[in-house]
């Protein structure tokens, strides 16, 4: 199979799941398995091109073997904080209104396809070059990224189970480094990818480094870091210690002035 026609397949299937899950949540009213359906898909995709594409060369292998454990980390933490919180705050005007809930699952269709297509691009390639140095530090920056969301995450939740942190904010352990630890992991994981999978691009190929780009641009300008930061400044905008907190840390990268 050609690698065209495995990225047109992948991205039909990928369409196919979050319509149907669209369906279902509309029906339900409920954005409980919004993410878990999202994450899912990246695993699902990920085995599927490696399927379709027939090579199974050690990169192909690595790299899928990778996003399963991203999508199985991030939609078992996300589903579970989901099912403690009971709601997500982004769905609070959507949830009833079916078709602006048929965008939002569109839109996860396009940032799967979008993430993820560096790795469909390799799994479909028959082109073999040896593991070398640009692997093993995609490898590596995709493990730093890795462990920084895994930390990030954690160390949050049990922040917010904590009955003595009610009304406060987090800024201790990745936190103090920057105010938004777990998005910086999580494009440091999908630059890892794409680094890695750049080893057999030829060519237009390479423009899927839009990849780890797209995650950054979502992530800092559009679902992720803005949305957070007015919804801080609302709650703590006033208390000197939080003013502290953002003069301070860097909002993204844990270098001064980013």
């Amino acid at each position: 199979m050609t690698m065209g026609s495995t990225l047109v397949k992948c991205a039909l299937t990928d369409l196919g799941v979050q319509w149907v899950g669209w369906a279902v949540a509309a029906a339900f009213k409920t954005e409980k398995f919004y993410d878990l359906a999202g994450s899912g898909t990246f695993i699902l995709l990920a085995h599927l091109s490696h399927l379709w594409g027939g090579a199974g060369h050690l990169r192909q292998n690595v790299q899928t073997g990778l996003v399963t454990a991203w999508g199985v980390r991030l939609g078992t933490f996300l589903f579970m904080r989901i099912l403690k919180d009971g709601q997500d705050r982004r769905f609070n005007h959507v949830r009833d209104n079916p078709g602006t809930f048929f965008v939002y699952w569109s839109i996860q269709a396009v940032w799967v396809f979008m993430t993820l297509l560096p790795t469909l691009m390799l799994n479909s390639a028959r082109l073999d070059v040896p593991v070398g140095v640009r692997d093993y530090m995609g490898w590596g920056i995709w493990g730093l990224g890795f462990v920084t969301q895994a930390v990030a995450d954690q160390q949050k939740w049990f922040f917010k189970r904590d009955p003595h942190n009610v009304g406060k904010f987090i800024q201790h352990g990745l936190w103090s480094y920057s105010r938004h630890p777990n998005y910086l992991g999580e494009v440091l994981q999908w630059s890892g990818l794409w680094l890695s999978a750049s080893s057999v691009m030829e060519g237009h190929q390479y423009l899927s480094a839009v990849s780890p780009l797209f995650v950054w641009f979502l992530l800092r300008h559009v679902s992720g870091v803005p949305i957070l930061e007015k919804q801080a400044a609302k709650k703590w905008g006033s208390d000197p210690a939080f003013q502290l907190y953002v003069r301070d840390t860097p909002l993204l990268w844990p270098f001064p002035g980013f």
